[in-house]
């Protein structure tokens, strides 16, 4: 009988761990990808959301963040920031970013990705271990193999949240170990919780796959009892019910955000299904299941192992075709995503698939090593399975080789002819260990450059980046104006990289009031409305406060802004947008500071600004003018409002080349009526406010004695503000409360649902918690109980014995 104490088990996690790490450092040194080489990592969500917010993560572990776990200060002129936190930086690894300077997040967030695909291993090697004894080193070998499947390497790698899934799998497979021997009552909620706040998306993938695995054991140990599953319901409820003061407002911050685009789900074509098995395939919407081929045959090979009860091999064969149906089927897909398909990769839930095939490969070799009829119909299956690929367009030229030396490795450390020979064991450790790592490492490196030619790339934070954080850094005035991190834009979230408080912001929860008031007065998109934009324009920095932001290539200030609350005059109705931004903008200002010319010509002297929200192409203030990239095309990209420069001559119009200039509009700005609009403004708030202050989660102003009129917060009017006790209003999208003769005005943000969580949490702690208690208090001794009567006690069992 293999060592199966806690320091062996411990080896074994360590081995899969540092062998998981090697061969996805390996794979990005052979890609030259960064920290390794000079190729770029950051792509889509790794670049526009993980790094900007673990800087954020950074900023409020060092206390130098504007708001706090509530309230974001920084991006989408004030948002909130807990269903962020739940969503993108929920796990606890995410913490370790604060060891790191923050000028290095990169490698910090590099570092937290790397330790969260060993954990898995680790966790999936303790998982094995617990599910049926066997050779230790298989274990570490093929929980590696976990840690480096495909959608570990090719899809969780920048999407680090994701990566928690794949910790979770192996974990609750553990607490459903836990509640089929009644064990643990008390961890087995605290392990469910963690999993959920970690990233409840993939983990509520990783519990249906869970749950699974222990129905089937449950079925082949003939224990399928009511009392079982009971408890097994009880303890995801209560771990869920721990979790949800992060869920619920996870929850309505989703609900409350701008819509995203609904897809219908269509299947991948089997023989793309059949060549993700392989090594070095890469698609975006199909599920990368590569696993190693010594995994793979192991796997294909229990169905045949003669050592291995009958009913078993039938039963774990069939639920393998039953997860990968599943992913094929359109409701059984929609269970897998939360009842909904995902804006991306359709296959979130590959890893359940991935984790059951390593459960199965450790079936066939915990039951003893697979003999010559084993072996050779596992590798016809590996076989049938590469010539149903061979006419998928996934497959590469690396694909079939390294499948046939991973192949010939695996199956030459597992031959019976081997096994007798002295170190045996060593030998087929080093050759399916070296296996694996080979495969991944190439597989790593394949998937790195594929991303790099198919999905858009950022640069790496480097000199040019320092300057400008640094630079925004010296301009900073928070509170008393905002600086805006401008353009040209690195990221969807700048101002959480680079600094400052700005309009941009990209996440799931973009709040619909948001994305409603930035579009109607002139910003722009991408991502659908989620990926929200800086809006460079002189009439909404004052609006909001834009006191410094960069632009062509350094900081530029100006003092025509307005203070972060104004006070607007009494009996002023709240404004109503209309279709011009120029409009909309004036009608928050309250003032008439644009001139619309029907025949697109400006008054020489006034800033000519152009509204084309569809247009793609350039747009030039005469023939000679400045070329301004627009980038629109709705409703996925939406061009912002432009300047095109001051209109020096007269008679000069706008030149525009490129698709989408139908029912372009043209905005004429007067500076000098927006300056005395915005002094009319602001001597009007100095006349009835004597202080504001701003606090992490809202502000407090201290008001002149019979005030009038309405407060207004340049923030958006999201849910969750509120005003002395009461909902806040909205002035144009904006968070606003009535004065109404009051000498204070104390307004708050909470996310919707923070509330209903903690009551939910609080419940939940007290069911779980109860019982543990009571059983203590019903087990402690009556005072005088270790008396006689308990010596005679001990005697008789004494004499029992003897």
């Amino acid at each position: 009988m293999p060592d199966q104490t806690t320091p062996a088990v411990g080896r074994a996690a360590g081995l899969a761990a540092f062998l998981t790490a090697l061969a996805v450092c390996a794979g990005d040194a052979v890609a030259r990808t960064f920290p390794f080489g000079p190729e770029r990592r950051g792509v889509n969500d790794l670049a526009n959301q993980f790094v900007p917010y673990h800087a954020r993560l950074w900023d409020l572990l060092h206390g130098r963040a504007d708001g706090g776990l509530l309230l974001n200060w920084q991006s989408g002129w004030g948002t909130s920031f807990l269903p962020d936190l739940g969503t993108y930086l929920g796990s606890p690894f995410a913490c370790l970013v604060a060891l790191f300077p923050r000028a290095d997040i990169e490698y910090a967030v590099y570092a937290v990705t790397l330790l969260k695909m060993a954990a898995a291993a680790a966790a999936m090697t303790v998982a094995l271990l617990r599910l049926r004894p066997g050779p230790r080193w298989a274990a570490g070998v093929l929980g590696a193999s976990y840690g480096l499947c495909g959608w570990s390497v090719m899809e969780a790698t920048y999407n680090p949240m994701w990566l928690d899934g794949l910790i979770t799998f192996p974990l609750l497979c553990l607490v459903g170990d836990w509640v089929r021997e009644g064990r643990r009552p008390l961890l087995g909620p605290a392990v469910v919780a963690l999993c959920w706040v970690a990233n409840f998306y993939t983990a509520y993938m990783a519990t249906i796959g869970a749950a699974l695995v222990l129905l089937v054991r449950l079925v082949l140990a003939h224990e399928l009892r009511l009392r079982v599953l009971v408890r097994a319901v009880v303890t995801v409820l209560l771990g869920i019910g721990l979790a949800a003061p992060v869920l619920v407002p996870v929850f309505l911050g989703s609900t409350l955000a701008y819509p995203g685009v609904i897809r219908r789900f269509q299947p991948v074509d089997w023989t793309d299904f059949l060549a993700r098995l392989l090594p070095a395939t890469y698609s975006f919407s199909s599920p990368a299941a590569f696993l190693g081929t010594g995994t793979l045959l192991l796997a294909a090979a229990l169905p045949l192992h003669r050592k291995a009860p009958r009913r078993d091999r039938l039963v774990w064969a069939g639920f393998v075709v039953a997860v990968a149906v599943s992913m094929q089927w359109g409701p059984t897909h929609l269970v897998w995503h939360v009842f909904a398909t995902p804006n991306g990769s359709p296959y979130r839930q590959t890893f359940v698939l991935c984790g059951v095939l390593v459960l199965v490969a450790w079936l066939a070799l915990s039951h003893g090593r697979p003999g010559r009829r084993e072996l050779l119909g596992g590798a016809g299956v590996v076989a049938a399975v590469a010539a149903g690929a061979s006419v998928s367009d996934l497959v590469t030229g690396w694909t079939y080789p390294l499948l046939v030396l991973g192949l010939a490795t695996a199956g030459g450390a597992l031959w019976p002819a081997v096994r007798g020979r002295r170190r045996s064991g060593v030998v087929a450790a080093v050759l399916l260990a070296g296996s694996l790592v080979g495969q991944a490492a190439a597989t790593t490196a394949y998937a790195d450059r594929e991303r790099l030619s198919r999905l858009d790339d950022y640069p790496a934070w480097g000199a040019e980046q320092d300057r400008r954080t640094a630079a925004l850094a010296g301009a900073d005035g928070w509170p008393e104006y905002r600086t805006d991190s401008g353009g040209p834009r690195i990221t969807g979230n700048e101002p959480l990289l680079l600094g400052g408080q700005g309009a941009a912001y990209y996440s799931s929860h973009t709040p619909d009031v948001l994305t409603r008031t930035l579009a109607a007065l002139g910003g722009g998109w991408t991502s659908r409305g989620r990926n929200l934009q800086s809006l460079d324009n002189p009439v909404t920095d004052a609006l909001f406060g834009v006191g410094a932001r960069w632009r062509d290539d350094r900081v530029v200030r100006t003092d025509a802004v307005l203070p972060l609350v104004t006070t607007r005059p009494e009996g002023a109705g709240a404004p109503r947008y209309g279709s011009s931004p120029f409009r909309n903008q004036e009608l928050l200002l309250g003032s008439s500071v644009y001139t619309l010319p029907s025949d697109g010509v400006c008054p020489v002297g006034s800033e000519v600004f152009l509204w084309a929200p569809d247009m793609r192409g350039t747009a030039r203030l005469g023939p000679g003018g400045r070329a301004v990239p627009l980038a629109g095309g709705m409703p996925k990209w939406r061009a912002a409002l432009a300047s095109l420069g001051v209109q020096e001559t007269a008679g000069t119009r706008p030149v525009l080349a490129g698709g989408g200039t139908r029912g372009h509009q043209v905005g004429c700005l007067d500076r000098g009526r927006l300056a005395a609009a915005v002094e009319g403004l602001r001597a009007r708030t100095v006349a009835s406010v004597l202080s504001v202050r701003i606090t992490d989660s809202g502000f407090r102003a201290e008001l002149r004695p019979g005030t009038k009129g309405t407060l207004v917060l340049a923030a958006p009017r999201i849910a969750g503000w509120s005003c002395d006790g009461r909902e806040a209003d909205s002035y144009g999208g904006l968070v606003a409360a009535r004065a109404d003769g009051r000498t204070s005005v104390t307004c708050d943000f909470r996310p919707p649902g923070l509330r209903a969580g903690l009551a939910a949490g609080a419940a939940a702690l007290l069911l779980t918690a109860a019982p543990a208690v009571w059983r203590r208090r019903t087990r402690t001794p009556a005072p005088g109980a270790d008396g006689p009567h308990e010596h005679g006690a001990v005697k008789q069992s004494a004499g029992a014995l003897s």
